[in-house]
């Protein structure tokens, strides 16, 4: 994989499912933060253009019938997609995103209705989790602020699972107090162990349910996002 465009930019696909609504927030926010023109992959197709990283964006892909991503895991480009994640892509996973991730298997757990059966949409807080990948190395010891907006984001692995994960490292992401603190109460969605975010065992996939599309900007009510997205750049090697 060449890492960089002519320009001197690395070379990010966004596939839009029908459904996608986060993804016009993605490529405003790549631009402007990144001077990077996210290249647009419409699901339909079979193959991916020659890119460094892919990004599957929020929304309600297939209006989330069945479950949230679920036919989206189903949909002609995630061959492609599977095949660039075993040549070790990076694939950055929003919301919807990140359901597609686990329904398609490339990374663990189920993404269930929320605890209470309400959508929810507001900001939460984020600590960073111990572990070794190029994310929790750019992120060590933050507390960021990012919205979510769900339905289905209570993360659920059983408990033999939820023990790899620890032991692998793979939890990035846990909601928490604004002190950074996990408690109950700061669990929005019943989540299991608090999870918000996960990496896949490489470093290289992340699947999240907040959105750092969304805080980008001081006038969006935050701008802890675009350290996320930052991140997900530094793993574009």
């Amino acid at each position: 994989m060449t890492r960089a465009s002519s320009a001197g930019n690395p070379r990010v696909a966004l596939v839009q499912f029908p459904g996608s609504n986060c993804d016009a927030d993605c490529i405003d926010a790549f631009k402007r933060l990144f001077s990077i023109d996210l290249q647009l992959v419409w699901h339909e197709n079979h193959e991916l253009p020659a890119v460094d990283g892919v990004i599957l964006p929020g929304g309600f892909s297939y209006g989330d019938y069945l479950r949230g991503g679920a036919l989206a895991s189903c949909s002609k480009i995630m061959p492609a997609i599977k095949a660039f994640a075993n040549k070790g892509g990076a694939i950055l996973g929003i919301c919807n995103g990140f359901q597609v991730l686990t329904e398609s298997h490339l990374l663990p757990g189920i993404l269930m209705k929320n605890a209470g059966q309400k959508f929810i949409c507001e900001y939460a807080n984020l600590k960073v989790v111990a572990g070794s990948s190029v994310y929790h190395k750019s992120l060590s010891g933050k507390t960021l602020r990012v919205p979510i907006a769900h339905g289905e984001g209570r993360f659920y692995v059983p408990d033999a699972e939820l023990k790899k994960l620890q032991d692998k490292g793979q939890i990035l992401f846990q909601y928490a107090d604004a002190k950074g603190q996990v408690t109950d109460e700061s669990n929005p969605n019943g989540a299991t162990a608090h999870i918000a975010g996960i990496v896949s065992e490489n470093g290289k996939i992340l699947g999240m349910m907040p959105h750092p599309e969304r805080a980008s900007d001081p006038l969006l009510g935050s701008a802890d996002g675009k350290l996320i997205l930052e991140a997900f750049l530094a793993t574009l090697v």
